[in-house]
């Protein structure tokens, strides 16, 4: 049921270009912008291919479950099975997690759920909203966590119109290097 690099590679460009929600930018657009900002912000291949591929799940996702329709698609969840086999933990659990840093950071920073975007405004209440405390202090304390959370600030920053990033063939050797080197 795992996908390959060459599958994601493919999917990406079948799908990549449909718009990215309600934002300015389209999927593969904003698959690439996150992994730049991972990137120079020097994070780990595994977690530049987490924040690559953390959206994943939208393409994957039935048409028939979207967002817009006031229904969460789970696109957190959606990719893991497609990507399990092929990257381990540092790659799947950011991706897994990214929604809950979502919650746990309008729980802990108060400036943060007035930063993002209308249609992440949106989605948060279909996610099931802010986390209490109790949660927050639960989902911080997992491993990866603070992954998550970078992987987080990242997704809110990529989406951006007018951003050049490196393209889709740069990040496929990242994943390659990931995969080939067994640390994914």
């Amino acid at each position: 049921m795992a996908l390959t690099l060459h599958e994601i590679t493919e999917l990406f460009h079948a799908n990549g270009a449909v718009q990215y929600g309600s934002e300015a930018v389209t999927q593969q657009q904003h698959a690439l912008q996150c992994a730049h900002l991972a990137e120079r912000a020097g994070a780990s291949p595994a977690l530049v291919a987490a924040a690559l591929l953390h959206d994943l799940g939208h393409l994957l996702a039935p048409a028939s479950a979207p967002e817009s329709a006031g229904t969460d698609d789970l696109h957190q969840f959606m990719a893991i099975p497609f990507l399990r086999g092929v990257f381990g933990e540092a790659v799947l659990a950011p991706i897994r997690m990214h929604v809950d840093a979502k919650r746990y950071l309008c729980q802990v920073d108060g400036l943060y759920w007035a930063s993002l975007s209308p249609a992440s405004q949106r989605s948060l209440a279909l996610q099931g909203g802010p986390f209490s405390q109790e949660e927050a202090a639960a989902f911080i304390n997992q491993p990866f966590a603070t992954d998550a959370v970078a992987l987080r600030r990242w997704d809110d920053g990529a989406k951006d119109p007018q951003a050049t990033p490196p393209d889709w063939a740069h990040y496929a050797a990242v994943l390659k290097n990931l995969h080939t080197s067994g640390a994914a």
